[in-house]
């Protein structure tokens, strides 16, 4: 049986064509703004209350699978979801087409830094774009907070988790650990309900050998032979192995492992400028995908300098090795661990793990919520050590009185005239430029 006709939809859910699907991953590609909170509320908005192409339980339960992987987590909720409807094929399209419109800007971006340093013009529009997402953030996390949120245990396991990242700046793996095993020791007292199991065939432990030597095959045999035809230009068997290695250790998103990486590209590679790094975070931040596509910028601008001529075609060699390195490994953690999701939620059990999950995810989001919303409305944030208490204070003095009339605004369009989010986004993108030329500084 192929990977195609071994998925089947429940019978709540609708059933798209392959064409409709490929049409709106790329719609989300295109505006997958705000980071992994910003994305996931878009999935959710998009496939389960728009379309309805997947339940509400089988999405929390995806995005639990995913949270538990290194990578980044909304694009690999993209592929199985689309691997859900249309098999491999149909995950591949979901994920490439989640990441790569943010690539394409991330690498023109890229070009106009290394040759003309930061562009006013994009960075005012993103302002009114960053407000429309934290808009779309808030109104995701009250939906999501609603329908996971249940049983007291849920409310005390969301907040823990909150208080462990946000303050204490628990490591994300340790808290996803303590939430599934505290969710696998209530379940014994208050036993979930769990789904009926979708009509799905026993996956052979020899397709999943298969599907692994695959991926592990078409991650690693590229970046090898690129490596071997320019090595007598190091940069790019050191882009391989550092991002490569990243990729494995990407556990809970991009901010997990950004002062690492940050600090290797700064300080023992020397591919930029501390500046510099922090410049091209606000380029990913700013951009749609993924905010681990800040990898590609380090990859350009390491590559552009220490490759040879032309710089420029080096250094999109490097955006090609970089962006290789850090997302086939995603395809391999979905296409192998897919078959067993729903599995995993139908077992009482696990199932009551994966519940602690889904609730200290609500947390994370929170975390991610507030972060994200401190950034857009205060120009300059920075982390103070209280004790064993990290809080993330603004420099009130840095208000950005923009950024939160556009939030006003955005708020209003989402919530009050119930418009489309790519219209709010237009609208608050073009007010951002109006602002930004009234004032003279674009």
């Amino acid at each position: 049986m192929t990977a195609m006709s071994a998925v089947q939809t429940s019978p709540a859910e609708n059933d798209p064509s392959f064409r409709d699907a490929t049409a709106v991953w790329a719609k989300i590609g295109v505006i997958s703004f705000g980071g992994p909170a910003g994305q996931i509320a878009l999935m959710h908005r998009t496939l389960v209350e728009e379309r309805g192409w997947i339940g509400h339980e089988r999405f929390l339960h995806a995005l639990n699978f995913c949270m538990l992987l290194p990578g980044p987590e909304a694009m690999q909720l993209a592929t199985y979801v689309g691997w859900r409807l249309h098999g491999t094929l149909g995950g591949l399209v979901a994920g490439l087409l989640f990441v790569l419109p943010g690539a394409a800007v991330v690498l023109a971006l890229s070009i106009a830094y290394a040759l003309y340093g930061q562009v006013p013009l994009v960075e005012a529009a993103f302002v009114g774009i960053k407000a429309a997402v934290l808009v779309i953030v808030i109104e995701a996390l009250v939906k999501v907070a609603r329908r996971a949120l249940h049983r007291p245990y849920d409310w005390v396991i969301a907040a823990a988790a909150f208080i462990a990242i946000f303050f204490l700046d628990v490591p994300f793996p340790l808290i996803i650990a303590g939430a599934a095993l505290a969710g696998y020791f209530l379940a014994f007292v208050d036993p979930v309900p769990v789904p009926e199991p979708l009509d799905m065939p026993p996956v052979p432990w020899t397709r999943t050998v298969r599907t692994a030597m695959l991926w592990l095959a078409i991650w690693i045999v590229p970046l090898v032979a690129i490596s071997a035809a320019f090595a007598d230009t190091p940069v790019f068997a050191d882009l391989s192995l550092f991002f490569s290695k990243l990729a494995v250790v990407t556990f809970g998103g991009a901010y997990a492992v950004l002062a690492y990486m940050a600090q290797q590209a700064v300080e023992t590679y020397g591919w930029l400028s501390a500046g510099e790094m922090l410049d091209g975070l606000g380029l990913a931040e700013t951009t749609p995908g993924p905010l681990i596509l800040v990898t590609e910028f380090v990859g350009f601008l390491g590559a552009y300098r220490n490759g040879g001529e032309p710089a420029l075609a080096y250094g999109v060699l490097g955006v090609l090795v970089t962006l290789w390195a850090t997302f086939a490994p995603c395809f391999l953690w979905i296409f192998v661990g897919a078959p067993y999701v729903e599995r995993l939620a139908s077992n009482a059990k696990l199932a009551g793990a994966l519940r602690g999950v889904t609730a200290s995810v609500v947390g994370v989001i929170l975390n991610l919520s507030l972060w994200f919303a401190l950034h857009v409305i205060f120009e300059r944030v920075e982390p103070e050590q209280h004790g064993i208490f990290r809080l993330w204070t603004p420099d009130l003095a840095s208000f950005d009185p923009t950024a939160a009339l556009l939030a006003l605004l955005a708020g209003i369009l989402l919530l009050g005239f119930r418009l489309g989010v790519l219209t709010t986004l237009a609208i608050t993108a073009s007010a951002a430029l109006l602002l930004a030329a009234l004032s003279g500084s674009t």
